[in-house]
């Protein structure tokens, strides 16, 4: 699947500016970017479901301005909000969907995939929303789709609602499935994904595994601190600090990327010290993706 100098505008506003991308059979990739970045509008251009205003998009191997009835019984699309009849039943809605496909798993399997064989009578209205989520993702599957789709599955879930729909993705990938999904959870992306890419401004800022974008930061731990009243010092003093890569400012919290945690700490605290200040709060991490996406950003990933 890639796009090539893919273009769409809202009026004035170009949700996706010039973005290439590829994505390879049998590997799960992750889109990330902040609210607004472009990662619905690309992944529902992808899907067929918008048309890009420039560029060219091919899905395995096919374009959608030629052959769309071919493509949409190899898909599989879990989209952000997925809408489903309230009074239908868990088994009910899943016939509807499989009924679509000429090919694919029957009922009984689809609800053993996603563990809902103890629901199948019950009304979708019924369902909690880890079991609502499971159930889309079933709708998904019910085509047994080479490739999947999935906007923000997991936004709102408790943590063993996440791990559940994670081993779904799991066992779909480990049968040869591609995956391409938007997250808000940056363990999620750490976990699941084979490759990932960070978008912001409708376009591609960073691609690679997890572990080369974190690797990309040159350092392997992050200090964060901050000083009594709200104080600072200067980004220049603290940049030359041993070890320090990078500087990053949060509110009254200061981020210090570094390779050398050893001696970073000590050369802070005794900084500290000379200028007379007092800490409120000091804390260490091992860098992570998400330390990756704020220094490309500046944003968090969840800011508006």
């Amino acid at each position: 699947m890639s796009c090539v100098g893919v273009v769409k505008r809202y009026g004035s506003v170009v949700a996706v500016n010039g973005l290439d991308l590829q994505v390879f059979r049998g590997e799960c990739f992750g889109l990330l970017g902040p609210n607004g970045a472009g990662k619905t509008t690309t992944i529902e251009i992808l899907e067929g479901l918008l048309t890009a205003d420039d560029g060219r998009v091919e899905v395995l191997g096919r374009r959608w301005e030629h052959d769309a009835d071919g493509l949409r019984a190899r898909l599989g699309i879990q989209l952000q909000e997925t809408q489903l009849a309230d009074k239908l039943t868990v088994e009910e809605t899943l016939r509807v969907f499989r009924s679509f496909y000429p090919n694919g798993p029957d009922v009984d399997q689809l609800l053993d995939t996603v563990e809902l064989r103890s629901k199948r009578d019950a009304w979708v209205s019924k369902l909690s929303g880890g079991q609502k989520q499971r159930l889309s993702v079933a709708c998904a599957l019910a085509g047994n789709p080479e490739l999947l789709f999935l906007d923000e599955p997991t936004t709102g879930l408790d943590p063993q609602s996440r791990r559940q729909l994670w081993a779904v993705l799991e066992q779909f990938g480990a049968g040869g499935g591609t995956i391409l999904i938007t997250t808000h959870y940056m363990d999620e992306a750490h976990e699941l994904c084979d490759r990932v890419g960070i978008m912001d401004q409708g376009k591609l800022i960073a691609l690679g595994t997890p572990r080369e974008l974190v690797a990309s930061l040159g350092a392997e731990h992050v200090v964060e601190f901050a000083l009594e009243n709200g104080s600072r010092i200067d980004d220049v003093v603290l940049g030359a600090l041993p070890g320090v890569r990078d500087v990053r400012r949060d509110d009254a919290h200061t981020h210090l990327s570094t390779s050398e945690l050893h001696l970073t700490l000590p050369a802070l605290l005794d900084t500290v010290r000379d200028r007379r200040a007092s800490l409120t709060q000091l804390g260490t991490h091992s860098a992570t993706l998400e330390d990756v996406f704020v220094t490309l950003t500046g944003r968090q990933l969840r800011d508006e």
